[in-house]
């Protein structure tokens, strides 16, 4: 099916589940990737590479900030161009892109990997703790300049309707980084450091696959020549800002709130901390990938002019969120130990029962969490950056810090509770932002 037909043609519900449900599917690999790549190094490699993993974690994802920036930014401008029948332009914003990124790979790679140690230290963090969070770090760092560029090329894949081949991508790249995990930690002995080698070796090789897929030139999306101006490089970063101030701003809060973790519960608090954004990092993908999986259709009728189709088609994107939201919501709460237990070597003690503590409280985030997610997603998709980022921002930094704050005499307790007000509180502004919106005013009327 081609672009035009799958995005304008297709009923809204029947979008839904062609791309959607296979974006949804897509980012469920990646997720048990996540968890597999946890249980791997806490069960095999023990507490205190666990623990490293999970303060190191953030800086990670720094890693990958500034190409998801421009990845997500290129993406929204590309699926409107394409829209308006303007396939130049759709092009060469494709390929100044991912010229771009190779390049941000390279920079970050290597800022990382001078940095590591000071950073690690930044945190509190000493003695092996520190050595095997640094080691970590560094392998991303070292292996940057060819992995950054896979969420991207996940997202361009759909932009052409091929969002099978975007699926197909997402499970090799989880089954190899797996399966090579596996034998790095449990057949050859290798330390913290195979788990992450592992991982970018998965990611690599893909993106690799995914870039000739491109380079044969059967896409519709094709490399040429690239011309770089200050307004297209002005519209990508505006795009992708959202995006990377979602990234920054969360792992500046995941950074904190380890270095508070570390001074009021110590190495057992921070590896409860990782049990939950383990949880949340099978939750969150599958929102983000129907919202994200949905963005190239809404994008693209958003250019075309058709606001009631994008309003039929963000109606499915809320209504899953919501149900998926409120079922992950449920299956913590009444599940804790089942959950935590996946993570430990031993299913009792004082560990044990925070953690089931901590995933009570931490699942109560999900009555609400789906809102300002789905809301986030359509005004990037309608390219809408500045509502989009303030939602981000608040949602990833200034809420946690003013509930950090708040909820500062209920030590432990109140770090797990910030996740519950912080999700509430963004709901309340998604609603306020989207009643501000003329063009979302009208499309309500119309649905």
């Amino acid at each position: 099916m081609n672009t035009h037909t799958l995005f304008t043609d297709t009923p809204p519900v029947r979008l839904f589940f062609f791309a959607a449900v296979p974006g949804a599917v897509s980012m469920l690999a990646s997720a048990l990737y996540q968890l597999i790549d946890g249980i791997f190094v806490g069960r095999i490699l023990g507490d205190t590479p666990f623990a490293a993993l999970n303060l190191a974690m953030p800086f990670v994802i720094i890693n990958f900030s500034l190409a998801d920036l421009i990845g997500v930014g290129s993406s929204i401008p590309i699926s409107i161009s394409l829209g308006k029948k303007q396939d130049e332009e759709a092009n060469n914003i494709f390929s100044c892109a991912c010229l771009m990124i190779v390049m941000a790979g390279i920079l970050m790679g290597a800022l990382l990997f001078g940095t590591a140690p000071g950073l690690i230290r930044l945190m509190g963090a000493d003695g092996e703790f520190a050595s095997l969070a640094v080691q970590y770090l560094r392998v991303y760092a070292l292996s940057s300049p060819v992995t950054t560029i896979i969420f991207a090329m996940d997202n361009y894949l759909r932009i052409c309707g091929k969002v099978r081949g975007s699926m197909a991508l997402n499970i090799a790249m989880s089954v190899i980084s797996a399966v090579l995990e596996f034998i790095f930690l449990a057949v050859f002995g290798w330390g913290i450091w195979g788990a992450a080698l592992a991982t970018c070796l998965g990611m690599g090789s893909c993106a690799m696959a995914a870039f000739l897929a491109f380079a044969r030139g059967k896409m519709q999306l094709k490399f040429v020549r690239p011309r770089f101006s200050f307004a297209m490089v002005r519209q990508i970063l505006a795009c992708g800002t959202p995006n990377f101030l979602n990234n920054i701003a969360g792992r500046i809060t995941s950074i904190l709130m380890n270095f508070l973790l570390i001074r009021f519960g110590g190495q057992d608090a921070v590896s409860i901390y990782g049990i939950l954004m383990y949880v949340e990092g099978f939750i969150q993908p599958l929102l983000y990938g129907m919202c994200d999986s949905l963005q190239p259709a809404v994008g693209y009728n958003w250019g075309a002019g058709r606001r009631d189709r994008v309003a039929a088609i963000e109606r499915c994107c809320f209504t899953a969120s919501a149900l998926l939201s409120l079922v992950s919501a449920a299956v913590i709460y009444f599940f804790p130990g089942q959950l935590a237990s996946i993570f430990m070597q031993e299913s009792a003690g004082a560990f044990y029962e925070g953690a089931k503590a901590a995933l009570r409280l931490f699942s109560l985030t999900y009555l609400t969490r789906w809102f300002s997610f789905a809301t986030q997603s359509f005004l990037l998709a309608v390219e809408k950056p500045v509502p989009a980022s303030i939602i981000s921002v608040s949602t990833a930094l200034l809420f946690p810090l003013l509930f950090v704050a708040v909820l500062w005499p209920m030590g432990l307790t109140g770090l797990w509770m910030n996740f519950v007000a912080t999700s509430a509180a963004a709901g309340v502004l998604a609603g306020v932002i989207l009643g501000r919106i003329p063009e979302f005013r009208r499309e309500k009327r119309i649905g």
